[in-house]
């Protein structure tokens, strides 16, 4: 038997939407990782973009665990010697809610040229309730609201697998 590698020709992308509202950070992007990388599919090529678009809406009303929101910081170096930047993601959820989401999202995926690529162009993040995306038709990805975490029906309709014994 042949190990299976993707083709152009073989890859079909779909879009999914998340509503983030509630959803756990850390949790909701590592779904929204896998599906923009392509892994929740059977034709997963790790050097192809395999992957499908997804559309989270309500970014802002992402929830963060314990106190990370007082704790928690992001970096940024300006060039210049000593001159660390440090911005609490309290400030950054306040001001720019899209960007703590492809933040995580970025830390999940791979840092190479494809990684770069996926996130750019199949993630989109929208502070509101609203979308620009609605002539797309998509569909909705089922992640458990409670923990963020849990699996969302196979997109072919097939028989559901379970994981373990």
């Amino acid at each position: 038997m042949r190990t299976f590698s993707a083709t152009p020709a073989d890859i079909a992308h779909q879009w999914y939407i998340v509503d983030a509202d509630g959803m756990v950070l850390g949790r909701l992007a590592t779904e929204i990782a896998r599906v923009i990388r392509g892994k929740h599919k059977a034709t997963f090529t790790p050097h192809m973009d395999t992957g499908d678009n997804v559309i989270v809406i309500n970014a802002a009303k992402v929830r963060l665990t314990g106190r990370k929101a007082e704790q928690k910081r992001y970096f940024h170096h300006t060039g210049y010697m000593g001159h660390e930047r440090f911005t609490p993601v309290a400030s950054v959820l306040a001001k720019h809610p899209e960007r703590v989401i492809e933040k995580a999202v970025y830390g999940m995926l791979p840092k190479t040229a494809l990684g770069r690529q996926v996130l750019r162009r199949k993630l989109r993040v929208f502070a509101g309730a609203t979308h620009t995306h609605i002539a797309q038709q998509p569909k909705a990805l089922l992640i458990n609201a409670k923990t963020g975490g849990g699996r969302s029906p196979d997109p072919a309709g097939t028989t559901e697998t379970t994981r373990g014994s």
